[in-house]
């Protein structure tokens, strides 16, 4: 049994009625001391703590208005840092309560509180309830909170992050979030090797397999020279033709006869002109056409 699953029974037996309940922390000295970030209400001063059965110097207590944690990176996270790196804190605890007033306080009811302090508005970030944290359930305020302490890089992945409800009235303690269980699923090594994957997968690309251009085959026949055939069924693949290949070294190489030669064709050259001036002729014009007046009787 654990630190934690001890505490959880003897708390359950203390509420039950037995006396002879409680806790030997001597038993857990490897997971002591133990880090709690609870709220800040007036009414768990006397519970704690001695709902967890622990002395107060195996106890390291942090508070804050509802135990919010806003981010991995708030001012939380470096409370909460410092306690594990100064204070050796072995297991961490977010440890919410019934009738939170932080739970029952709306944006517009923060705001006229504030207002009644003599807080301006526009002195006020523009989202009140994201930058005061406030939530709707005690159990959900506690999830969330424990889902920023486990992804914060401030907290090591040894440190198991538990999450718990405490009944303002009877001390009776809910277990919400099982650290153990959280951290054995983050914190395997075969998981979080990074290193060993990415060396696995770079040696991979780094010996791909050998290349063999003779092992690609390329088609015998060429786009263009089919495209001018009218019907598909006429196109046949064409033949390359044979690579002549040269004579060995030292051979002569082989001139045919003369007579085998074809003659070569007749060489036709055209005769080059000279430029003469252009001679022009003077034409004679034909004489004028004059009209004839021919002269005929008209009776009237």
């Amino acid at each position: 049994m654990r630190l934690l699953e001890a505490i959880v029974d003897a708390n359950h037996r203390a509420v039950a009625g037995d006396a002879s309940a409680g806790l030997h922390p001597a038993d857990y000295a490897d997971e002591l001391p133990i880090i709690a970030l609870t709220c800040i209400d007036p009414r768990l001063n006397p519970l704690f703590p001695n709902v967890l059965g622990l002395p107060s110097d195996q106890f390291i207590w942090l508070r804050n208005a509802g135990n919010i944690i806003t981010g991995p990176l708030s001012s939380t996270m470096r409370s909460l840092a410092l306690a594990c790196a100064v204070k050796e804190g072995r297991e961490i605890a977010v440890i919410g309560h019934t009738d939170c007033r932080v739970c029952q306080t709306s944006a517009m009811q923060l705001l006229d509180q504030l207002q009644r302090l003599g807080v301006d508005r526009h002195r006020l970030p523009e989202n009140l309830t994201e930058f005061f944290g406030l939530f709707a359930t005690e159990r959900q305020n506690v999830i969330k909170a424990c889902g920023y302490v486990r992804e914060s890089p401030l907290i090591g992945p040894k440190i198991p992050v538990h999450g718990l409800l405490v009944d303002i009235n009877t001390g009776r303690l809910e277990w919400v979030v099982n650290g153990y269980q959280v951290w054995g699923a983050t914190a395997q090594p075969e998981a979080l090797n990074f290193r060993k994957t990415a060396g696995t997968a770079i040696g991979a690309l780094s010996s791909p397999a050998p290349f063999d251009m003779g092992d690609m085959k390329f088609p015998e026949m060429k786009i263009g020279d089919a495209a001018g055939q009218r019907d598909l069924g006429d196109i046949k693949p064409m033949v390359s033709a044979p690579v002549p290949t040269s004579p060995p070294v030292g051979t002569p190489p082989t001139i045919p006869p003369v007579s085998a030669q074809p003659p070569p064709p007749p060489l036709r050259m055209q005769p080059v002109r000279s430029a003469a001036p252009a001679v022009t002729t003077k034409k004679t014009l034909p004489p004028p056409i004059r009209p004839r007046i021919v002269k005929r009787d008209h009776q009237w």
